[in-house]
């Protein structure tokens, strides 16, 4: 790999290129990227290689185009505007069926004069955002379900290195529910450098609150207990802030007396990229970065096993911590983090 101003050139064989670019479609921080043809830095290698181009995406289906020309190398001979004329006028030429249009075209044939010519079509856009590791690191609680991942992805685009915390209540919750969790961590992972998944059995804790609160509360109290444990874990780990994968007033916890009462215990920061977001635009994104279906495979969670029918809408932050204190989890939280199976995805 070698870096200039403003480029990144990773040279790969024939064969290793789709890795290559599986890998480039999944990296933050990046604006665009490109399979690209180099050539001598001469008018006619240049000429020739568009001509090349240029029947490569006729082939393809394309059949309107332009050239866009860069020179960042005064020395050749011929101006951006020269160069456009030129390649567009040879490919057209060339290739019977294949139009020039300016201002709609299918696709757009590309020259760069660098230290080399470099010739491509097809680009395709990145993310975007910050490399992943530029912002620190922050611990994400992640459920088996749709919004969490993507919560996840955003902050990841934001330059963040992303560690997960995942709680089941296994056997109230099956193994295949943990697996799905893991399976949402990988492709989540894809985005991110990589995952470290810490997966806490919080049956005894959850069977706790069963038993201690009153029903229409226990939705919130075991938010409150997976945000303490997640910001215990987080600081273990070095993390700096919690992530969620909350919306505003989407379910009965997330109204914002109910976020108040859940975040109340912990000092650390709470984000939540979704807050704005409807469900509609998070599906959008979730299938865009690939996690869709996954999340939507029908095992159930610990957050839903025991939600009351008429769960508390606007708690107090008052009520919500003398019911809690009453739970006495803090033995069952750290047995749970003591016990938990790390994942490195």
């Amino acid at each position: 790999m070698k870096f200039t101003a403003g480029r990144y050139y990773i040279h790969a064989s024939e064969e290793k290129a789709p890795l290559v670019e599986n890998v480039l479609s999944h990296l933050t921080g990046i604006s665009g990227w490109a399979k690209t043809v180099t050539c001598e830095k001469t008018k006619e290698a240049v000429i020739s290689a568009c001509v090349e181009e240029g029947k490569k995406i006729y082939a393809q289906g394309i059949k309107t185009f332009k050239i866009d020309a860069r020179r960042t190398d005064k020395s050749f001979p011929l101006s951006s505007y020269e160069l456009c004329c030129m390649a567009g006028d040879a490919v057209t030429n060339a290739v019977s069926g294949l139009e020039v249009n300016i201002h709609n075209p299918q696709d757009v044939i590309k020259i760069e004069i660098r230290e080399k010519a470099f010739v491509y079509s097809g680009g395709k856009k990145g993310f975007g955002g910050l490399p992943v590791g530029t912002a620190g690191r922050g611990m994400l609680l992640l459920s088996g379900g749709i919004d969490s991942p993507v919560a996840g992805f955003l902050m990841a685009v934001r330059g963040m290195n992303i560690d997960a915390i995942h709680f089941h209540a296994y056997p109230y919750t099956s193994l295949e529910a943990k697996q799905k969790v893991i399976r949402l961590a990988e492709i989540t992972g894809a985005y991110c450098m990589g995952i470290r998944l810490h997966i806490l059995n919080f049956t005894q804790a959850q069977m706790r609150i069963k038993e201690r609160s009153p029903f229409p509360w226990t939705t919130i109290m075991l938010r409150m207990a997976m945000m303490e444990a997640a910001e215990i874990a987080a600081q273990r780990s070095k993390c700096k802030c919690l992530i969620t994968g909350e919306s505003l007033s989407q379910v009965a916890s997330q109204t914002i007396e109910n976020l108040n009462c859940t975040q109340s215990r912990i000092k650390l920061p709470v984000l939540r990229p979704l807050i704005g977001f409807s469900k509609e635009s998070i599906i959008r994104e979730a299938t865009r970065i690939g996690t869709f279906e996954t999340s939507i495979q029908p095992y159930q969670d610990c957050c839903t096993l025991f939600s009351p029918p008429h769960p508390v809408l606007y708690g107090d932050v008052k009520e919500a911590n003398a019911l809690y204190e009453k739970l006495e989890l803090k033995v069952l939280i750290e047995q749970a983090l003591q016990e938990q199976e790390l994942v490195k995805v």
